[in-house]
């Protein structure tokens, strides 16, 4: 059967895909000591909504799909091949083997939202094999798999056993942007080699990693080999193994730089490397204008039933310019899910030297806490929050029990406005620590705020703390997030300190 210009053939048969690791936008973390990390969810879901918003070959891909399930004569079962729609110049088609070639301006639309062009496809329907021998554009929508675009060359595809391969091909998987010289498609993942994956969408991206081989799971993880961390043209550090949590990944593997009012200016990175099965050594660099090194140094080990246990050494600051060295300690930490229940407890421990305000002390906290799964009700979001700690000092004999509890309410009005407020009380605070290093002004505060868009790219919040003993405002914190597409700037005035603190960072890989 041979057709000429252009024709139509539904074929059941499954395009060529992959199982690969679902969308992910990049989580970002507040700094705040005002209770404003309670919006965080906020940045997070205008940088969920700018990754999944459609492009427009995006949007005629799902038009087409839903005009091809219009004009399908019978539902089709769940253990059927799904139908697809060929068009091209010229179509032939042998019934008796299953044999059948497209050529010309060539575009397969598959009922499930993919999408495959070139200018020559050839397969087989009884074997499922389909094959693109010239360049050939893949697209995929398909719902509860992530997203892909992808040119390239060469494409080899079984769709009964979901395998397959794609030569030179670039383009977005899930949340990054990736190019290789070869892409394998398995039931499971895909593994790229001699490739490279960003987050930064520019032609020339600000950063990128590459890897001699990289394997992508589903909606868990990305692991790179013989990997190679880039700022523009300069590797700045090479590692031999290197994973990211896809659902979750975190800015610590590239550069931050800022400057506050207390440190002047500053730059600070982590390096990670794995130096046995779940063991990894971070270096965390942080050098100041004004001080100088402040640096840390850790070992640590996690299982996957979330037991954890570091060794660290070196000097460590909090939001409020409060510092201690701890030369060395111990932490240890477990959290678990209370059965079927929503809520996680955590134990943890840490036991070391510490030094700050010329005091050296053996620090040793232990104890439990509780969290609860944010609540949501009528568009609001309830945080809840308890634990019970004990802190003992050697320096002056001290033991100091720490009852703590936390509750607050946040909500997204609309697409330009969001609060918050909230209290903590807690036993251990500055009034009765050794250390002031990490603890709150007082045992009793309020906390509240609010964030305001302003357009695309840039947002403005205020953060408040109020002590119900004294009786006073102790922080009115001003923050403008302007977003870079691949980076980000971040203003913070504390007006009851009169600092300044700005940080520039990438965007969380």
């Amino acid at each position: 059967m041979t057709t000429a210009l252009t024709a139509r053939i539904l074929l059941a048969l499954t395009a060529a895909c992959a199982v690969l690791p679902s969308a992910a936008h990049a989580s970002y973390n507040g700094d705040s000591d005002t209770g404003f990390q309670h919006l965080d969810f906020v940045e997070n879901e205008r940088r969920e909504a700018r990754a999944n918003r459609l492009s427009p070959e995006q949007e005629k891909l799902l038009a087409d799909a839903a005009a091809l399930k219009k004009h399908l004569r019978h539902p089709v079962a769940a253990d059927q091949p799904s139908p697809i729609a060929f068009e091209g110049d010229d179509l032939t088609y042998d019934e008796s083997t299953g044999e059948f070639t497209a050529k010309g301006h060539v575009d397969i639309v598959q009922l499930e939202a993919r999408r495959f062009q070139g200018d020559y496809v050839e397969g087989n329907t009884r074997t499922g094999d389909v094959s693109v021998p010239d360049r050939a554009h893949v697209l995929q929508l398909t719902q509860g798999m992530p997203r892909v675009t992808l040119d390239g060359y060469r494409i080899n595809y079984n769709y009964q056993k979901h395998t397959g391969s794609m030569e030179k091909a670039d383009g977005k998987v899930g949340a990054y942007y990736m190019t290789g010289k070869r892409f394998e498609f398995y039931p499971d993942k895909i593994v790229v080699y001699d490739g490279t994956q960003t987050k930064c969408g520019a032609k020339n991206p600000d950063y990128h990693l590459s890897a001699e081989r990289a394997e992508l799971y589903p909606g868990d993880h990305l692991v790179l080999h013989n990997v190679k961390f880039w700022l523009k043209n300069k590797v700045i550090y090479t590692k031999k193994e290197h994973e990211v949590d896809v659902a979750h990944p975190m800015q610590r593997n590239f550069p931050r730089a800022g400057y506050d009012s207390n440190d002047g200016a500053w730059v600070e990175q982590t390096f990670e490397q794995n130096v046995a099965p779940r063991v990894t050594a971070a270096e965390h660099i942080r050098v100041t204008a004004k001080r100088g090194w402040r640096s840390s140094y850790d070992l640590g080990w996690a299982n996957a039933v979330g037991a954890r246990a570091m060794v660290t050494y070196g000097i460590f600051e909090d939001g409020n310019s409060e510092w201690v060295k701890k030369m060395p300690s111990l932490l240890t930490d477990y959290s678990h899910r209370l059965g079927r229940s929503p809520i996680t407890y955590r134990l943890f421990s840490e036991y070391g030297r510490w030094y700050g305000s010329g005091i050296h002390s053996n620090h040793w906290q232990y104890g439990v806490s509780l969290v609860h799964d944010t609540i949501p009700f009528h568009g609001f979001r309830l945080d809840l929050a308890a634990g019970y700690s004990i802190t003992r000092e050697s320096h002056d004999h001290s033991r100091v029990q720490g009852m703590n509890v936390s509750a607050f309410l946040a909500k997204a009005f609309n697409d330009r406005f969001a609060a918050y407020v909230g209290g903590v009380y807690t036993k251990s605070s500055k009034e009765n620590a050794l250390f002031s290093y990490d603890q709150e002004d007082y045992s009793r505060v309020l906390m509240s705020g609010l964030s305001y868009r302003i357009g695309e790219r840039d947002r403005i919040a205020v953060g408040t703390k109020y002590a119900m003993e004294p009786h006073r405002w102790t922080d009115v914190d001003y923050y403008w997030f302007h977003d870079l597409h691949c980076s980000q700037i971040i203003l913070r005035y504390r007006s009851k300190q009169n600092t300044w603190r700005i940080k520039w960072e990438f965007t969380p890989w």
